[in-house]
């Protein structure tokens, strides 16, 4: 069992997402089953149930660990923790890898100390070594900076830019920063409405925020929304 502080603790059918100190990791917790609808993160996956398998396609476990921009459905059946993991951090993989209940004990108990990201890398193994350029454009478009500002801060034209950052991290610059502005997004759905949340993210409109949503995480906003607490956009 996740261990958190009172000013964690989930209530009854809450959700939470949150950034974990340090960046990199952005976990998101519910008080109950979910099945959500077939999606492509530009990120990695771990789910952690608290009871009963967890699932991704035809693949179950009790634990699972979803590579970036594999297309899947997914569902638990019980209350469950979710981790999205910046992909250059681990070791590229094209396969869903089954955890077992040890290792997800060892997951859970790494989280609630901070050694997470340690725990993943054991498991799978490091990112690559990063080009300096491009490590710091994907920390200025974590800030949800254009690509053109971003380009001009690193000292690349943004052709050259989106094809380093491709080659090195295997994901394209823009589905990125899509995904940074989705991780802002949710993590103001506490505000007076999605149309808020959306506008201060960076989308179009509050349709433009469902569209996404519901390609990298496979939910809407609205099912994300229910009890949601903002916290600061993730790194």
């Amino acid at each position: 069992m996740l261990t958190l502080t009172p000013a964690q603790a989930l209530e009854r059918n809450d959700r939470r997402w949150e950034p974990v100190p340090g960046g990199g990791i952005t976990v998101f917790e519910e008080n109950g089953p979910a099945r959500v609808a077939r999606h492509m993160h530009p990120v990695w996956k771990v789910v952690l149930p608290e009871r009963g398998p967890a699932v991704a396609g035809p693949i179950s476990g009790a634990g699972l660990l979803v590579p970036p921009q594999l297309a899947h459905t997914a569902a638990v059946t019980s209350a469950y923790t979710a981790l999205f993991v910046d992909p250059w951090l681990l070791r590229p993989r094209q396969e869903v890898t089954v955890l077992d209940e040890r290792a997800v004990r060892r997951m859970r108990a790494a989280l609630g100390s901070g050694a997470a990201l340690t725990e993943l890398v054991t498991l799978v193994g490091p990112g690559p070594l990063l080009d300096p350029r491009v490590a710091h454009a994907l920390d200025l478009a974590a800030d949800l900076l254009p690509i053109e500002a971003i380009a001009a801060e690193v000292g690349l034209s943004p052709p050259r830019l989106r094809a380093l950052a491709r080659a090195s991290v295997g994901i394209p610059l823009v589905r990125l920063r899509q995904w940074a502005r989705l991780r802002a997004a949710v993590a103001q759905l506490g505000l007076p409405s999605v149309a808020s949340a959306a506008a201060t993210a960076g989308f179009a409109d509050q349709a433009h925020l469902a569209r996404t949503s519901r390609a990298l995480l496979g939910r809407t906003p609205v099912s994300l929304a229910h009890h949601a607490k903002a916290s600061p956009p993730p790194m």
